[in-house]
Formats: structure tokens, C-alpha cells, sequence
């Protein structure tokens, strides 16, 4: 059996690993009137604008290629905020992109701009740096009030000066999930903006719900339907949670991690519409890429393989999570696995489980989703 060996974006964090803020003088406010301090801006070419072109794998070996085409005067707008990526040295990031801002941008978010205007703030989040400090018994003072405050003040600029009454799905990974879910709990939910509020799509995160809603917002359970939440953590059907796993579940007594499979808000097991790496970037695959297609060379950095991985929503050992199925063939050409696991000392840490490839796992669906919640909205 091949094996593809598809790098990480770069990062191993989360934000409910982060621990906790250390004290901090009062920092600076960013001036999100200023250009420099956000990746993606609507009407200028900036992160959004990175190639996006994909090859399509089929299973039988084909290779077709799909052409990226953004959107022209959409309707809807997107907010994101990107996940750990930064590996400035301090607990907190400043405010320079790096190359990782911008590929994160690439991996998670640009598709979007095929459905809305982008728009994606840089903020002081923590870092990869304090992270490991902090996962290594050595830690360095971080904020995550400061990340918190950047995201909220680009948010209240976004309202005042771009908002002008259209419809926004917010969408974060991660840490940049965990910043958003505060945000909607404290900013959206129950006021005025939770009117504006196409949806949520906050993934790689636990968001606690009861009875199928998180506050006043419930799960989407239809592709067209507005003014709710998608969330979930991915495993391998083969590699659940492990018992010190710190993903797919919450604190908060009888609620469970939300889990809204984007391929089946309705529920059960459908294939999900992926976009992978062509070819490994960074250090956290732990091996040399194979070849989708043997004797084949793939000339985007994309790659999308139709039928390939299936999802599911399953509660199973205290754990809610999307449940990923490699439906590998050996019989025919394309390449039977993927990778997205965290690698450690060469070893795959299963606490982590697919948290890399999250949001790639299934982002043609969340595209899919937002277009045709777009569309409602409008309605």
C-alpha cells in the first residue's frame, strides 16, 4: 500500500493547550484603519491572491485540472482569524506577516474568496514558540488577552467601515477558533450582530453545546441553512481519541464538543470534498512524499481526490468528533493514504489526530456550505 505523506501547515498548536495568560503591561491598540495590519483587504492583491489552481486525482489515475475563480462583487463577506502558525520568538507574535501567515492563508482560507470579499486581520496571537515553551516545562510569558483584544478591535473596524448591513460567516481554526467562539459568545450572539451573522464555522476547536446549540446558536443541520455553527475535531476512524486526548471534548457539565459534519449537516457518513498539499511543506509529515499517481507529476499545489476520504459524527469514549475514513483501494493507481497527523520524535502523537488537515479535510463542502448560505441569507 503507497502511502502520501502530506506536511502539516507548519504548526502544532491549539489554544486550549496554550495555558495560562501570564501578566502583561497594557499593549498598544492596532490601528486596523491601517492596511499593513490585515492579510486579506477586498479590492487589492494581498494573501487572497496566492495561486489556487488544484489537480484533481481521480480514481482511476486522471488528472484534471481545476481552475481557481474568485468571485466577482459577491454578496456575503468572510472573516477569518488563522490558527497558531507563528514562529516569532516571543510569547506573543507582532505584528509583521511572515511566510506562514501568508501560506495559512493559502491552505485555509482564499478558496473562500470564490463565495465572498475576504477579509482576514493579523493579530498578536500565541505563538508556536510559547506554545512549546509552555508543552516543554520552560514557558515564556504570552497573552492571550492581547489575542483576543487585536481580534475583537479588527472586528469592530470590519462592522464600522466595511460591514454597511451585508451578511459575514465567520471562520477561524484553532486558536483563531477559540478567539472566535469568545468573540461570537460575548460580541454576536443576542446582539445586533447576530443579525449580520451568516454563520460559524469554527474549526479544530471544542465548542461546548447543549442540546444541540452553543448559546442562543444552534448547529447547521442543511447546507442552506443561516445563523448557526459548524464545528469539529478529526480523527482517523482507525486512530480515535486517545483518553488523553484534549480535543473533542468540554468542560461544561451535559454539553458535548459540537460536531457538524459539512459533508452531512443532516447527519451520518458522506464523502468528503478535500483539498490537500501536491507536496509536503515543512517538517511535521515525518517522511518523503510518495506520488499520487505513479509515473504522474502534478503541477499545482493542490490536489483534490474525489471519494478518497469519507466523514462522520461520532460520540463514542467521551469524545465528539469527525470520524475520517480512508477509503483506500488497492486496485487502483492513486495513492491508498494521506497524511496530516502530528509528528513527534518520529512518532505520530494520536492526541492530536488529523488537527493539521482539519479544515482541508473537507474544504470544498465548507465552500459548498457557504455559497449556498450565502444565497439564503440574501434572500
Amino acid at each position: 500500500m503507497r502511502r502520501v505523506m502530506l506536511a502539516g501547515l507548519g504548526f502544532v498548536a491549539s489554544l486550549v493547550m496554550a495555558g495560562p495568560t501570564l501578566a502583561q503591561t497594557a499593549p498598544t491598540r492596532v490601528d486596523y484603519g491601517k492596511g499593513e495590519a490585515w492579510l486579506c483587504l477586498p479590492g487589492r492583491t494581498d494573501a487572497c491572491a496566492q495561486p489556487l489552481d488544484a489537480t484533481i486525482v481521480k480514481a482511476d489515475g486522471s488528472l484534471t485540472l481545476e481552475p481557481f475563480k474568485a468571485a466577482v462583487d459577491p454578496g456575503v463577506d468572510c472573516f477569518y482569524v488563522y490558527p497558531t502558525v507563528s514562529n516569532d520568538q516571543t510569547g506573543n507574535s507582532d505584528m509583521t506577516a511572515n511566510d506562514e501567515e501568508r501560506f495559512v492563508i493559502a491552505a485555509q482560507f482564499a478558496r473562500f474568496g470564490s463565495v465572498c470579499r475576504t477579509f482576514a486581520p493579523l493579530y498578536r496571537q500565541v505563538t508556536v514558540t510559547a506554545l512549546r515553551g509552555f508543552m516543554t516545562g520552560k514557558p515564556i510569558p504570552a497573552d492571550r488577552e492581547m489575542a483576543y483584544a487585536d481580534v475583537k478591535d479588527a472586528w469592530t473596524w470590519y462592522l464600522t467601515h466595511e460591514n454597511k448591513g451585508r451578511g459575514v460567516i465567520l471562520i477561524g481554526h484553532s486558536q483563531g477558533s477559540g478567539v472566535l467562539q469568545r468573540l461570537v459568545k460575548e460580541e454576536i450572539d443576542g446582539k445586533p450582530a447576530g443579525q449580520l451573522m451568516v454563520s460559524a464555522m469554527l474549526i479544530g476547536t471544542n465548542v461546548p453545546v447543549l442540546d444541540g446549540r452553543f448559546g442562543g446558536i444552534p448547529l447547521c443541520a442543511a447546507d442552506d441553512q443561516t445563523g448557526c455553527l459548524i464545528s469539529y475535531v478529526s480523527f482517523r476512524d482507525t486512530v480515535p481519541p486517545p483518553a488523553t486526548s484534549r480535543f473533542g471534548v468540554v468542560a461544561e457539565s451535559g454539553a458535548v464538543a459540537a460536531c457538524a459534519n459539512p459533508a452531512a449537516l443532516g447527519g451520518g457518513k458522506a464523502v468528503l470534498s478535500n483539498y490537500l498539499w501536491a507536496t509536503p511543506r515543512g517538517g511535521s509529515d515525518g517522511g518523503v512524499a510518495g506520488a499520487w499517481v505513479p509515473g504522474k507529476t502534478i503541477d499545482t499545489a493542490w490536489v483534490s481526490a474525489p471519494g478518497l476520504l469519507s466523514g462522520q459524527c461520532i460520540q463514542a469514549g467521551g469524545f465528539s468528533y469527525l470520524s475520517v475514513t480512508v477509503n483506500a483501494d488497492p486496485a487502483d493507481p492513486r495513492t491508498d493514504d494521506i497524511s496530516g497527523d502530528v509528528v513527534a520524535d518520529g512518532k505520530v502523537d494520536a492526541n492530536w489526530g488529523l488537527h493539521l488537515i482539519d479544515v482541508n479535510l473537507a474544504q470544498g463542502d465548507l465552500v459548498r456550505i457557504a455559497a449556498a448560505q450565502a444565497k439564503a441569507w440574501k434572500k
